[in-house]
């Protein structure tokens, strides 16, 4: 029973050095299981597709098809899996274009082996990780002038009140818990939520809240 409960991790990176170094450290976490590895972005997409992982430990920086194209295509082919974006970058000019492409967050190559647990479970949970200023720089950037403000008009209070939990990195057990309400309804919310503001995914979501005054 304890085996179908391990979050199932797929590593994509180049460097076969740094898939050895990130399996050494899960290894030892009972509750997560490294089901596959990648050489590079297309294997990556086609490893994820195959094996359905629950979470994907991508490089941004790969030969061929880089990690931001790779999470485009996952997107595209509506996989599943949540994306922690591993990179040894701290560019913003790096960060930035793979959150936007889908990532729920990123670590850092040297990110200790408890953090690096800690943070795929939180991904898996439903949580965006993200650094304060990589926040603030998307927050910045204008994408949809003053449009995005008149479509949230359209979300009612129970939606704008999910929202506000969703921005405050609520995963949709949290959300329900905390507003008395079923998972399934939750999903129904965060969904209605996605198409009325016309977003990919709960990071564009949160970052959407938190541009607008909702939640954090």
């Amino acid at each position: 029973m304890a085996e179908s409960r391990a979050i199932r991790v797929l590593l994509v990176d180049d460097h076969q050095v740094v898939r050895r170094g990130l399996r050494t450290f899960l290894e030892v976490q009972d509750d997560i299981e490294v089901v596959g590895e990648a050489a590079d972005g297309v294997e990556g997409v086609e490893r994820a597709e195959e094996l359905r992982p629950d979470v994907v430990l991508m490089d941004v920086k790969m030969p061929g098809m880089d990690g931001i194209e790779a999470l485009r295509r996952l997107r595209e082919l509506d996989n599943p899996a949540r994306v922690l974006v591993v990179t040894s970058f701290t560019e913003q000019r790096t960060v930035i274009p793979a959150l936007r492409a889908g990532a729920a967050g990123y670590v850092y190559k040297d990110v200790d082996p408890d953090a690096l647990a800690g943070a795929i479970r939180s991904v898996h949970a439903g949580h965006v990780l993200l650094q304060p200023e990589v926040a603030d720089a998307l927050l910045s950037q204008d994408e949809g002038g003053g449009g995005g403000q008149g479509r949230g008009n359209g979300l009612t209070e129970r939606e704008r009140e999910v929202l506000a939990l969703i921005a405050d990195g609520r995963s949709n057990r949290e959300i329900a818990r905390a507003l008395v309400l079923s998972e399934k309804t939750v999903k129904t919310h965060v969904s209605n939520i996605l198409m009325k503001l016309d977003l990919a995914d709960r990071t564009q979501a949160a970052l959407w809240a938190v541009r607008h005054g909702i939640g954090a």
